[in-house]
Parts: structure tokens; sequence; C-alpha cells
């Protein structure tokens, strides 16, 4: 079993390839350089990204390359499934509210203005769903006013894409910032044991084993990611009827699905609607399995997820 470890994306990353030690390392030291350039493409903290180049662009068809047309295709497909909870338009409501720099620079306990860049308040009624994609020609066509964000779609997106690459050299698990994606078990073993962390005692013990075979884990926090502008409580969680960050009672949520990036979207998707709903719509998805803390300190699961855990 070997490991990696490595940053990007904002987020601490991790490899994990269940298979002898020189192949495994030869194989788990491309991440970094994967990684590197998905985040080149996709990230909206890098004026030069080319996700920043056809936000520049809005308003009209531009070409882009495989890789960020199949996140976008993606996030589109997670927004569908989520009934718009999950929404890739949200760029410019990120930069109100003054998340407009990578967290590392942001801080929880910042308090400073924008740093200049500039954001539209209004897309004149278009969305997600105005948006245009051409996969054999490469084209995008973003509405006027309309800004992508890809965020935690992206990692989950990465997680799935990096697993899948690295398939054919063994059981393998990627740790994408929280969003992991595993394909097939270690050898002599049921699955990969993934920790679910107590957000309100991170250091403590966890608050349940999962056992993952293959597919997907995310969880969606307001625990994290937090800072005050104006003297006004923030987090990173929006909600896409408000624009503004979710009022909710779920403090984490953490899905398991047939992807990480799946997982990523149900999980955010949950912690929007709170509790009642969120486990509501979970359990409406029998694909779906899910762990919810709520801000009381109170947990609920869904049904079906004590055939995840690990005994």
């Amino acid at each position: 079993m070997e490991q990696i470890d490595f940053r990007a994306m904002g987020s601490d990353m991790r490899g994990v390839l269940d298979a002898p030690w020189k192949p495994a390392r030869e194989a788990l030291i491309q991440l970094p350089t994967w990684f590197e350039t998905w985040e080149q493409s996709m990230s909206r903290f890098r004026a030069d990204s080319e996700l920043n180049q056809l936000n520049a662009q809005a308003g009209r068809p531009n070409p882009v390359s495989r890789d960020l047309m199949d996140v976008i295709m993606a996030s589109l497909e997670a927004a569908k499934a989520t009934e718009g909870l999950v929404d890739p338009t949200l760029k410019d409501a990120m930069l109100a509210i003054g998340y407009d720099r990578s967290f590392e620079k942001l801080g929880p306990g910042s308090n400073e203005a924008s740093s200049g860049l500039e954001y539209s308040t209004t897309s004149n009624g278009a969305g997600w769903w105005d948006i245009r994609c051409d996969p054999e020609l490469g084209l995008i066509h973003l509405p006027a006013g309309v800004h992508l964000d890809l965020g935690g779609i992206g990692k989950g997106w990465a997680a799935d894409r990096a697993a899948e690459r690295l398939r054919g050299q063994g059981p393998v698990l990627v740790d994408a910032g929280g969003d992991i994606a595993v394909s097939d078990p270690p050898h002599r073993s049921q699955g990969w044991p993934i920790a679910v962390t107590d957000p309100r005692n991170p250091d403590g013990e966890p608050l349940a084993i999962l056992k993952i075979a293959q597919g997907g884990v995310a969880t969606s926090g307001r625990d994290f990611r937090r800072w005050t502008r104006d003297g006004v409580p923030q987090h990173h969680i929006l909600d896409p009827q408000t624009r503004l960050p979710a009022e909710t009672d779920v403090l984490t949520a953490t899905v398991i699905a047939p992807s990480a990036l799946e997982a990523e979207a149900a999980a955010k998707a949950v912690l929007i609607q709170g509790s009642r709903r969120g486990m509501a719509w979970l359990e409406r998805r029998p694909h779906l399995a899910g762990l919810l803390v709520e801000d009381d300190g109170r947990m609920s699961v869904s049904l079906n997820l004590e055939s995840y855990l690990w005994t």
C-alpha cells in the first residue's frame, strides 16, 4: 500500500494505491501534475485559468478543452439532478459575499473588502439551464451575465477522473479535499475504511467508520470555510434561491454515492434543504446513503447507511 499527499485546489489531497511499492509510487507521483493541470483549467482563483477566460467571454460561443467541457457538462447534470440546489452559476454571488480569493488567503476571520474583482448582480434572468454545450465542436455558450464557479463539483470530478486513470494499477483511493473516490476494495478487504469526522470535535473519535468498496463519499459543511464580512458571518454553501449563505440547521452532511461528484452534489443539496427536508430527499434516492450532523449535535442517518458501516 503506497500513499502520496500534496496540496492542490486549495485543499489537502491524498492518493492511496494498493499495489507493489515501485509501480504504485510511479503511478501516484503523476497525481500532483494531473491536479495542477485541472486546477489551471477550472479554478476561478487563477486569473489566467481556462474557466476565467470562458467567463470573460460570456454572451458568445467559445472553444474549451475536453476536460473543461466534461466538468461543465457534469455540473449541469448535477444541477438537473438536484433540481437547481447545486448551481454552477454562482460565481458573482460568491464574489458579492467576499469569497473573492482562495480560502487560504481569505481566512476564517477575514473582514476585508473585495479585492477589486468586478462582478455582475444580474444575469437578465438567465441561468444554468440556458448554458449551451456542443461537445462535438468543443464549444460552450454562456449567456451574457452568467459566470461559472465549478468549486466542489470540480474536486469531485477530479477525484473520479484520477481514480479512473489509476484503476488499472490496482485498488485506489483518491481524496480531493474530502471528496473521495475509490475503485475496488483493497486486497483481502471488503472495502476502504473512511472515517466521518465529528465537526464539533475534529480531533476526537470519528462519528462512524464507513466501508466503501466502490464509488464516492463527500462531506459538505459549514464548519470550515467560514469568515466575517462587515460583521456578518458568512460561509461558502450558497442557497441558489437567495444567492446568500444557506440558512440551515445542518452543520455537515456526508453522502455515499456511485461517484465522488454525485456524492459532492448530493451532500450540498441535503445541507441546503435542512435536516428534515434533506433527509427525506436522500431517502427518496436509494442509490444514496448519508449521515447528517445538526448545529445542536444531533445526528441522523439514512435507512440504508448501516450496510456501509465498518463492523
